[in-house]
Order: structure tokens, then sequence, then C-alpha cells
């Protein structure tokens, strides 16, 4: 009897150790609450996507509208207007008043020399170099008209040169600064056939009197100056 109790407990142990190991308990697992929770128990972090490159105006930092491109014209060079420059007929000139509109105006020099503003009438320009005829029309509007006048007088356009003989279009025309004799014939349709190319006759006025010259295509030219373009002889 003591042994057959002996081997049913025996029975009863082995059955109940095979049950334990063909099912074991459940696990308990724990989600990581942080980045140091996930470093702690769940090994390193998986790195995040690469988004793919397609290109350097692709990335991030492009993804924005690219603004227009405005390509501006380089401005035309000043002209330099030169401050011994007598002026004579023909000179278109801007004369400015400050603070008087009634008197700001451009004003063209007649034949006869002379500009004519109101309140003081007419003004010798012939001669003059801007900055004197600005300040004797200052001069003249002090005396009696305005206390303490401040004027400026600045070239707005020459007065215009001629070019005649063997050109295409000989006549006048008006003067660009820095203007040479050869650039005054390409104003005028260029040399004809039977034109002389290596010098031209110039006739140039100042204060000094008029003189004629004998000149190279190269050389300078200024306003009212005549211009001749012999023929050749062969």
């Amino acid at each position: 009897m003591r042994n057959l109790r002996a081997v049913t407990l025996g029975l009863l142990t082995t059955l109940a150790l095979s049950g334990c190991m063909q099912h074991p308990a459940p696990a308990v697992m724990v989600r990581p609450h942080n980045d140091l929770d996930a470093m702690a128990y769940a090994g390193p972090k998986a790195p995040a996507p690469v988004p793919r490159r397609r290109g350097l105006w692709h990335t991030p930092a492009f993804t924005t509208a690219a603004a227009p491109v405005v390509y501006a014209a380089a401005p035309p060079p000043p002209v330099i207007h030169d401050p011994a420059y007598r002026l004579d007929a023909g000179d278109r000139l801007r004369i400015v008043v400050y603070g008087q509109e009634g008197l700001t105006n451009t004003y063209l020099v007649d034949a006869g020399g002379s500009i004519t503003m109101p309140l003081i009438g007419a003004v010798t320009a012939r001669g003059r170099t801007p900055a004197e005829l600005s300040a004797t029309i200052a001069a003249r509007l002090r005396n009696g008209y305005i206390r303490q006048p401040y004027v400026a007088v600045e070239i707005e356009a020459y007065r215009p040169f001629f070019i005649l003989g063997e050109v295409a279009a000989p006549g006048q025309y008006p003067f660009v600064p820095n203007m040479t004799v050869e650039s005054a014939v390409a104003i005028a349709g260029g040399f004809s056939p039977r034109a002389r190319r290596d010098r031209v006759i110039v006739t140039h006025t100042d204060d000094r009197g008029t003189v004629r010259l004998m000149l190279p295509p190269v050389a300078p030219l200024s306003p009212g100056d005549t211009v001749v373009v012999d023929e050749r002889w062969f």
C-alpha cells in the first residue's frame, strides 16, 4: 500500500513538471517612455529615414520659389561738361532758381547770344561760362527782386555742328560730347567715294577768335565747329 502511494505521487510530480516545460508563463513587455529608455531597454534607436535627394535645387533649403532675376541695363556714362566752356547761340540751357518755379525753365541762347528771363529780361550769355552766367543772373535778381537768389545753370544741349563737302549727307547735326571728326563723318552718312579721308578742314570759333585747321579723323570737335571734307585728287 505504501509502495502504491509512492508510485502515484511520483507520477503526479512528473506530469506537473512536464506541463510547466510545455507552457511557459507569459512575459510582460514594458514600452520605453523616451529615448533614454529606448537606449537602455530597446537597444540603439533606428535612424530616421533619409529623404531621397534629387539634386541641389530640390533640397529643403531650396524648396521656396526662386525670385525672378532682373537684368538691369548698365547706366549710360555721365556727360562731363567743361567748366570753361563758352556759351554761344544755339546752346540750350537749364536754369534753376531755387524756390522760384516761375523762373526755373529751359532757355535757348538766341542768335544775338542772349537769353530772356521773366523779371530781368535779356541776359547776355555769349562768351560766358555757365558759372559766369549763373552769377550774372543772381546779381540781376538780387537787384530789387529776390533777396538771396540761388541760381544754377547747366547745359541741356550743345549748339550743333556743321559738316560739308564729300560726305553722304552734309548739313547741321546735334553735337554729342566727346565727338571726333570721325564720328561726325559717321553721323553724316560716311565719306563719299571721292572724299579725302586722311585730313579735313575744321573751322573753330572761341573767345580768342576764329581759326581754320587741317586735322586728322581722330581729332576732337567742339560745339559749333564746321567740318569740310575735301575731294581727293587721285
